[in-house]
């Protein structure tokens, strides 16, 4: 819709009173009431996969029209591959354990009182994403999973394939018999209906943001809920000393080529000088030879058709074919740099030595550490989660790849026998 023809204030406030009145039904469905809804809306999905294609093909036009760059349009574009995907994905999640009602904990006092910490839902999720269709249901999916109910506002890029993908997840609950207002699109590109959502305290418990900086930024800034932050994806490969050769251009290559377009692509490789001088830069060559810009630091100037790196390239990313290359002197060389310009999402090292590994994993603080395997496996999917809201980089709550268990809370049973309190 264009937003010149909505109140959209008004148009946010009904979404949210009835995503609220939502809420209060999901937190008490059932188990099999809910991956009822969930392979019903997969089912829905595959059946709808030849209107998918459609609707995405017509935000193709519309990215290309803005000038989007490949990796993006990568990012936007959708197959019968990626839709069966994402009706897998949803299958997935609907074949986990409920999340909802574990018990926590659970201990006994002197006083008589018998206590248990269970996991309950959140309440209202808003979802604020760009470009990638699947995000939809990945995050309506994993909403229902844990009980909450979920306001999605997708890129405008991307607006036709998330309503062609929203009205599955509506049919899923409408064989379910769930409300249909446990998951509601923003059915408009007006941006003004993100500032609305961010300040909606009376009806939405938290938002996620799942975006470049430029969108979690406005998200930091304007948001009155709470917020899972999702900062940019500066992922750094370290090649040590130690690390096997044979292995080295396959993971790097994997990790920058796959999807260059993800958060979980590598942004910045960094090699041990040993390395180099015992290996010499094959994995360098093997990236130009794939097609990779290399954009190099000082000591590897000389290498034909790299490009000298400049003090923007280190900690940006390019979410495209391009890559930062730098010489460092050890794996304390590597922490240093990977703390100043990282940002806490994923970050690799390649190496046999157990010990220089352990090192890496204690001294970085990133939300995933990885030894010896790409990258682009930073995503719930690949966890076993069979989904992903986001990949968390903050510290607070939920970390890493937020899946269903990521969106529950807890609260306190109380149990006694007439107890009273001296």
């Amino acid at each position: 819709m264009d937003g010149a023809e909505l109140d959209i204030p008004a148009l946010m406030q009904d979404i949210g009173r009835r995503a609220r009145a939502a809420s209060a039904v999901l937190a008490t469905a059932g188990a099999g009431t809910k991956r009822q809804a969930l392979e019903a809306a997969a089912d829905a999905v595959w059946a709808a996969r030849t209107a998918i294609i459609e609707a995405n093909a017509r935000d193709l036009d519309y990215g290309r029209e803005k000038g989007l760059s490949a990796a993006m349009m990568d990012r936007l574009r959708l197959d019968e591959a990626r839709i069966r995907g994402i009706a897998d994905g949803l299958r997935a999640v609907a074949g986990q354990a409920d999340p909802v009602g574990r018990v926590l904990a659970e201990w006994d006092m002197p006083s008589g009182l018998h206590i248990r910490r269970v996991a309950t839902p959140l309440g209202v999720i808003g979802v604020i994403y760009e470009s990638r269709p699947n995000v939809t249901a990945d995050a309506g999916g994993l909403c229902l999973k844990s009980g909450n109910a979920a306001i999605l506002r997708g890129g405008s890029e991307s607006f036709h394939s998330s309503s062609a993908i929203h009205a599955c997840l509506v049919e899923g609950l409408r064989a379910a018999g769930l409300p249909e207002d446990a998951i509601q699109l923003v059915p408009t590109r007006d941006r003004a209906a993100v500032g609305a959502l961010l300040t909606m305290t009376e009806y939405v418990d938290v938002v996620v943001p799942r975006g470049g900086k430029g969108l979690v930024g406005l998200v930091q800034a304007e948001a009155r809920v709470p917020v899972f932050a999702h900062l940019e994806g500066i992922v750094h490969i370290y090649v040590d000393a130690a690390a096997e050769p044979d292995l080295v251009s396959p993971v790097v290559l994997n990790a920058k080529t796959r999807r260059p377009g993800i958060c979980g692509a590598v942004e910045c490789l960094l090699i041990d000088r040993a390395y180099l001088a015992a290996q010499g830069p094959k994995v360098i060559e093997d990236l130009l030879a794939a097609g990779v810009e290399v954009r190099v630091g000082e000591g590897l100037e000389h290498l034909p058709g790299t490009t000298p790196a400049t003090e923007a390239d280190w900690g940006r990313e390019y979410l495209d074919r391009i890559i930062a290359v730098k010489l460092v002197d050890g794996v304390d060389a590597a922490i240093a740099h990977v703390r100043r310009y990282g940002s806490q999402h994923t970050d690799c090292i390649l190496t046999q030595d157990d010990a220089v590994a352990a090192r890496f994993f204690a001294e970085l603080d990133s939300a995933i550490l990885m030894r010896n395997a790409s990258t682009q496996f930073a995503d719930g999917g690949e966890f076993g989660m069979g989904a992903e809201i986001g990949i968390a980089t903050g510290k607070l709550h939920a970390r890493g790849p937020v899946g269903a268990e990521q969106l529950t809370s807890f609260k306190y049973l109380v149990e006694g026998q007439g107890s009273l309190r001296p």
